[in-house]
Formats: C-alpha cells, structure tokens, sequence
C-alpha cells in the first residue's frame, strides 16, 4: 500500500490546487487562531468548493471549545477532525465526523496505552513534542519509538521534508506522513518544488 500523503496548514487556492494536482490525498487547514497558518471557516470554504474530489479536507483544532469546533463545522464542509491539543476521546468523538488524534512523542509516551485511549479515533497522528507549538515546528522525533504493527493506524508528522521522507519510509510503513512547514517557504506558504519532491519521495519509497 502506498502511503498516504496529507499537506498541512494549506492558507490560499492556489497551494490547495497545487497539492491537489500532485497527488496529496488530503489537505489539513488550521483553525487555531493562534497559529501562523490559521484560516478562518469561510476562506477555507471558498478553497475546498474549487478543489475537486477524491481529497480529504481536515480541519485542525487546539484546546478549543465545542462551540468554536461546532462553528467551524457548520461553516465550513471537512471529512475529517484533527485533534492536536489535550482533548480527551469523549470529547473528540462527539461530533459525528471522524477524527485524528495527534500525540505529542515525549520520551514517556506510551502509544499502546494512547491507542486504548482513542479507540475510537480513525488514526494516531504522531507529532515532535515541543513546549513552544503544537506541530508545525520542524522538528524530528524518534521514529524508533514508534512500535511496530499497532492496531491503530498511524501517521507520522514532525519535521518531515522532501529529504527524510523517503528514509522514513525505510525505517517504518506508517498509514500516512503529514507534512507543513517542510515544503513551505514561508510559514502558511507553500513551494510547488518542494511538494513535488515530497510527493516524488513518498512513491519512490514504495517501488
């Protein structure tokens, strides 16, 4: 199976269209006003009414409440929820759309017990923990940590570029990797390239 490919913290139509033409099989756009890649519910809702099917599109929250996530919901058409604060499983599973829970890997983390936690959760997101962001911080965490042949299926995010991805890809078979600021060239702008390469990275790992 070729591992799936999402490109995160998409701001504007045309990195949107670009990724949809490369090939990404879904496109994460970021709700948490706090970050450099925030978009609000209706610019991203203009942007996925010009992209056409086939693609997932996933809103990103952060310790947000349930009316800002409702909100978000009811303005804006997403397939999927990404969870990437503190958010316990009742409250992720609450919205009758399916969602991902991003684990932060500090050296403690037990993922077998994260897994149990979130059963519910269509995928673990792994991420680089860091005491200044949530994800987006270009940062590589251990990719041993990450057992092998878990009952959950896994995306590996965390400092991923064009460059590592394909040894990544060597190492483990996640389900999918989740790139942001890897093929950036400005925080919440993408670089055609460099999604390209990715995306070259990612398929020459599965020949």
């Amino acid at each position: 199976m070729i591992t799936k490919v999402k490109f995160c913290g998409i701001t504007n139509l045309q990195d949107a269209i670009s990724a949809a033409e490369l090939g990404a099989d879904a496109l994460g756009f970021v709700f948490y006003p706090k970050s450099p890649r925030f978009i609000s519910p209706k610019n991203a809702k203009e942007i996925i009414k010009k992209l056409p099917p086939f693609i997932s599109m996933v809103g990103l929250f952060v310790n947000q409440s349930k009316s800002e996530v409702d909100e978000v919901i009811k303005g804006c058409p997403l397939n999927l929820l990404q969870f990437h604060g503190d958010e316990n499983e009742s409250f992720c599973k609450q919205y009758n759309l399916p969602y991902i829970k991003a684990i932060s890997m500090k050296t403690d983390v037990d993922l077998l017990k994260c897994i149990q936690e979130y059963n519910s959760a269509k995928a673990l997101l792994l991420d680089t923990f860091s005491k200044f962001t949530r994800g987006g911080s270009g940062e590589v965490f251990d990719w041993k940590m990450i057992p092998p042949n878990t009952l959950k299926p896994i995306i590996v995010a965390g400092g991923l570029t064009p460059d590592n991805v394909e040894t990544l890809l060597e190492v483990i078979s996640p389900y999918g990797v989740d790139v942001s600021s890897g093929i950036e060239i400005n925080k919440g702008l993408k670089d055609y390239k460099l999604m390209k390469k990715f995306i070259l990275g990612v398929t020459n790992a599965g020949v």
